[in-house]
């Protein structure tokens, strides 16, 4: 018995010596291929989605980005507005950024410069061009401790030809998690 104590102390010192000592964030380390969650908010709304995103050379690029919310809000009519996705195929959408090294948390700080996300749909048999303005409210980080990516932009106006849709409530999109494939 006494000798399960002293095992058991003596392993419970040796976890106290154990130190995290950080690997010091870089630049460059923002840079790869990312898996997130994808949450969007729109009135009562939340929806999620599983996505992967690249970000090289300042750039964050959306591949396939999932444009339901905005879909949904230009048709109304919940039937038409599948028929649409479900045609739609692959909107890519890109997020320009700015990255500053804060050495103090280990993370990078992204100001992120949301572009105009623009695509085609069918609206009453007639192909419109759709043009989304976004932008960002607030910083990105990238987090060493776990190599994850976490930002949030928002849908300010979403424009159907030259026509702004109106009433609108604004899409917001955030990436609280993102793991580097």
């Amino acid at each position: 018995m006494l000798a399960a104590i002293a095992v058991s102390g003596m392993s419970l010192i040796s976890c106290l010596e154990d130190q995290y000592t950080p690997i010091p964030v870089k630049l460059s380390d923002v840079d790869g291929n990312y898996k997130a969650r994808l949450v969007t908010f729109q009135g009562g709304k939340i929806n999620e989605k599983i996505t992967d995103f690249n970000a090289k050379d300042s750039l964050i690029t959306f591949k396939d980005f999932p444009a339901r919310e905005v879909v949904k809000t230009i048709i109304t009519d919940p039937a038409k507005a599948d028929t649409v996705l479900a045609h739609l195929g692959k909107v890519e959408y890109k997020i320009k950024f700015k990255s500053k090294l804060n050495t103090e948390q280990n993370v990078v700080e992204l100001a992120l410069e949301p572009q105009v996300m623009a695509f085609q749909i069918p609206v009453e048999g007639i192909t419109k061009n759709i043009s989304v303005k976004m932008s960002a409210k607030q910083k990105g980080f990238y987090v060493a401790y776990d190599t994850s990516l976490r930002f949030a932009w928002e849908a300010e106006k979403i424009t159907v030809g030259e026509t702004e849709v109106t009433p609108y409530q604004i899409i917001k999109y955030e990436v609280p998690i993102s793991i580097k494939n």
